[in-house]
C-alpha cells in the first residue's frame, strides 16, 4: 500500500471514529454520571447472578457506563463512572482507549471493576492514571449468565467484567484502557 492510501485509510478511519464516540466524548455532568450509573447497576444486579456477592466482598468497585467503543483499523474508546467504597459513590472516573488492528464496527457498553484487596484499591485511587493489564481477571458477562466465582478468581487483585453490550465490534477487552479521576 503507497503513503497516499495509508493515509487515506488512517483519516477515514480517524473519522469513522470521530463520528461513533464523539458524542459520548463529551464531558457528562455529575447527575448525568449519576443516573448512568444507576441504570447500569441495576441493569447488572438483574441480569447478571452472583454479582451482589461479588459486591459485598470487593473493598471498592468502579461501575462505568455506556462506554463507547468505535473502530475501523484504528479505534477509539470513552466513557465515564464512579468509584464506590462501601457502597458509597467517592469519586468520579473516566476511561479512554485507542487501538490499532483488524476491528470494525461502534458498540456501547458498561464496565465493572471490583478491587479485591485494599492495595489493589489504593494503587488504583492513587494512580495517575491507571491501566488494566494482565493483573485484571476479566469477563465477557452475556445477559442472564452468572459469574463464576471460584477461589482462584476471587484471589485475584482485580476483577473486571463488560456486560450490556450494544451493537457490534469484534472482541471486547479492558486490557490496555486507563482510567483516570475526573472532577465533577
Amino acid at each position: 500500500m503507497n503513503a497516499i492510501n495509508r493515509r487515506a485509510v488512517l483519516a477515514g478511519a480517524a473519522a469513522f471514529c470521530g463520528i461513533g464516540i464523539g458524542r459520548a466524548a463529551r464531558a457528562a455532568s455529575r447527575a448525568e454520571i449519576d443516573r448512568n450509573v444507576a441504570e447500569a447497576i441495576a441493569q447488572m444486579r438483574a441480569r447478571i447472578r452472583g454479582v451482589d456477592e461479588l459486591m459485598q466482598r470487593a473493598k471498592g468497585y468502579l461501575i462505568m457506563a455506556g462506554v463507547t467503543k468505535a473502530g475501523f483499523l484504528v479505534g477509539g474508546e470513552y466513557g465515564e463512572g464512579v468509584l464506590f467504597v462501601n457502597g458509597v459513590p467517592v469519586e468520579y472516573y473516566s476511561v479512554a482507549a485507542a487501538s490499532i488492528g483488524l476491528q470494525a464496527g461502534v458498540q456501547r457498553s458498561n464496565q465493572a471493576l471490583f478491587f479485591m484487596t485494599e492495595d489493589a484499591l489504593r494503587a488504583f485511587r492513587t494512580a495517575d492514571g491507571w491501566t488494566a493489564s494482565a493483573d485484571v481477571e476479566i469477563a465477557i458477562v452475556d445477559d442472564g449468565l452468572g459469574l463464576q466465582l471460584d477461589s482462584q478468581t476471587l484471589n485475584r487483585p482485580v476483577i473486571g467484567f463488560v456486560f450490556g453490550r450494544e451493537g457490534l465490534l469484534a472482541g471486547a477487552s479492558l486490557e490496555g484502557a486507563k482510567y483516570s479521576r475526573i472532577h465533577r
